[in-house]
């Protein structure tokens, strides 16, 4: 390597440690303006101060800032997988008769136009937004400064390194062309900065998430963004569709390289270094294609939810829709057919009605019926054809299709989607417990595993379970009983009997002959002495449950009554009972007298082995 060369790549290596070091400060110190980088007329920012300031005529901007959708977001991965987005950024290839340009340093000379302008896009994104949601943070300080830079993240170290070093190098290397006819070098000095992308990409979910909040939370947070998005500058796009422009980059040069090397002479000087070039930044372009991907099933998740009005217990990020569409309900009642819409998701069926006056959602959800052991068979009618039943624990349900295909196409989803092809998992951040059975994970005894059919994160005990699944060429795979109960048909074969312990809490006098806090005392329960929710179940009369919490679904403890022996107030509190057998001593203080002496009775009861007979045995629970 020659000396200028080292020199170079030295001072490549500083500019790494400097960006890493001055990207958390937020500000960069002096403010760095597009010009001084040369950047083309057509792509110039708006001269500081006030790049955010209305335009003459404000108005003319119509409906203002359009929002990201998720038909922009499927074409946009579209756009980077096939090359067409750099249609709309062709070259002026206007030259002299005679002088053809070289297909390579065409190539070369739309990277340089389009890194101009993605440099404007940083420039506003970090001087701009970042700086002037800064200075309001703090001067009013009616959002914290923190959590500006958690949006942004580290946008400014991308900004410099673009302007300050990348879109110069690419200039003076398109202007000595002759001399120099090369950028495969100049590529391979973007690796040590990949890593700044990773770090965007990972965080871009998060920053959308914080952005959203704040908007709605935030009076002069909002006020500030939507300044700017009004601006010439801003182009009337949102900052969502702003901060999508880092995420889209790297697989924009990803493709530009790898037209660059086609085009490229056989024995080409740069042939070497632009391949080594175009695999480095391989495997940084998957990353960001994944959050473009993830952020369009959120948007389209979103847009669903909001047709079905946002019910609580519908909405989960985790969830897939994998079709929708309308059919017709055959009712036994009625002759005609009614309408009816469905949405079919990979854990439930939505079974909706079209709401008449469509102002916010758009339907009513009627029925939901559980994915897990439901089953779909054609009905053989020749006054409905096209007929099929959806049978599920919830409702058994008469459909008919528009046409056969559609009909085969509702029976396929539900019978084939399950295991024909790899599932999306659920992150393990968004889960705190079983996605089956509830119980909360620990890193030594219940730990994470996900389901290879759903994508689900259950405990081992869930996952306990193998199932032949076709995307992995029918080989056996970790599945959670729900997943192996559908893709066998079996529920007695993959069933485990239930522990002793395994029975959810019952809170009520319906479901139980008595049910209450107790304090846990005696040396039993340990030195703390915690309340647990005691429970006689009516299903199971002759045994004390004792759950943490009223809607626990499985017991800390079970107690066979029959043959103990209750003694009262033994400690002289007259609140105080006891529970006694063969050397096992249970304690246990009720809030009051009179439901100690419930609790007695009861017990006594379950004791000798008496179960209530009428209604009036019965009327014990608290």
């Amino acid at each position: 390597m020659e000396p200028a060369e080292e020199a170079q790549a030295a001072s490549v290596c500083n500019l790494v440690a400097v960006f890493e070091t001055s990207r958390t400060l937020g500000a960069v110190p002096g403010g760095h303006e597009l010009e001084n980088v040369h950047p083309s007329p057509d792509h110039r920012p708006q001269p500081s101060p006030g790049p955010w300031e209305l335009p003459c005529g404000g108005g003319a901007l119509g409906s203002g800032p359009r929002t990201v959708s998720g038909r922009y977001l499927s074409s946009l991965k579209n756009k980077l997988s096939s090359g067409a987005w750099r249609k709309s950024h062709q070259p002026d290839t206007c030259r002299e008769p005679g002088m053809q340009e070289p297909e390579e340093k065409r190539v070369v000379r739309e990277l340089l136009e389009t890194e101009q302008a993605y440099v404007a896009r940083l420039h506003l994104l970090d001087q701009v937004f970042f700086q002037e949601l800064l200075r309001e943070a703090g001067r009013s300080k009616a959002f914290p400064e923190d959590v500006v830079r958690l949006i942004f993240s580290n946008i400014s170290s991308i900004y410099r390194f673009h302007a300050d070093f990348f879109l110069p190098e690419l200039q003076r290397r398109l202007d000595d062309w002759t001399a120099t006819p090369r950028i495969g070098d100049v590529i391979q000095k973007l690796a040590p900065f990949l890593k700044m992308y990773s770090e965007y990409v990972k965080n871009f979910q998060r920053a959308t998430e914080l952005l959203a909040a704040w908007t709605d939370k935030s009076a002069p947070f909002q006020e500030v963004i939507a300044r700017i998005q009004r601006s010439e500058a801003s182009g009337s796009l949102t900052l969502q569709h702003h901060m999508l422009e880092p995420v889209q980059r790297i697989p924009r040069y990803e493709l530009l390289l790898k037209e660059y090397v086609q085009k490229l002479p056989a024995l080409a000087p740069d042939r070497v270094d632009a391949q080594k070039a175009l695999d480095t930044i391989f495997s940084a372009a998957q990353h960001s294609n994944a959050a473009i991907a993830e952020m369009e099933r959120l948007q389209g998740l979103w847009e669903v939810y909001q047709r079905l009005g946002l019910e609580d217990d519908i909405v989960d990020p985790s969830n897939n829709l994998l079709r929708e569409g309308p059919v017709l309900k055959i009712s036994s009642r009625r002759r005609d057919p009614m309408e009816r819409y469905l949405f079919l998701f990979n854990n439930m069926l939505l079974y909706c009605v079209p709401r008449v006056l469509q102002v916010g959602a758009h339907f009513q959800v009627r029925t939901r019926i559980d994915v897990a052991g439901m089953k779909v068979r054609e009905l053989t009618d020749s006054e409905y054809p096209h007929a099929f039943l959806v049978s599920g624990r919830q409702r058994t349900l008469e459909l008919q299709a528009r046409s056969r295909e559609e009909m085969i196409s509702w029976m396929q989803l539900q019978s084939e989607e399950l295991g024909l092809r790899a599932p999306q998992w659920v992150r393990d951040k968004m889960v705190t417990m079983c996605m089956r059975c509830q119980e909360p994970f620990n890193a030594l005894t219940r730990r994470r595993h996900h389901c290879r059919a759903c994508g689900f994160v259950v405990c081992a005990r869930c996952s306990d379970y193998r199932a032949e699944l076709k995307y992995d060429g029918n080989r056996p795979n970790r599945v959670c009983l729900a997943c192996y109960a559908s893709l066998t048909g079996s529920l007695l074969s993959g069933d485990k009997r239930r522990g002793v312990l395994e029975k959810g809490a019952s809170a009520g006098p319906d479901q139980s002959l008595m049910s209450s806090f107790l304090q846990l005392t005696g040396d039993k329960w340990g030195r703390c002495s915690p309340r647990g929710w005691c429970v006689i179940p009516q299903d199971d009369p002759l045994v004390l449950y004792v759950y943490a919490a009223p809607q626990d679904m499985r017991a800390h403890t079970s107690i066979p009554l029959l043959g103990y022996q209750v003694t009262v107030g033994p400690q002289g509190d007259p609140r105080v009972f006891q529970l006694r057998q063969s050397g096992q001593l249970y304690s246990f203080k009720a809030e009051s007298e009179g439901l100690q002496r419930r609790w007695v009775r009861a017990i006594e009861r379950a004791a000798s082995g008496r179960t209530p007979e009428g209604p009036g045995e019965g009327d014990l629970s608290d």
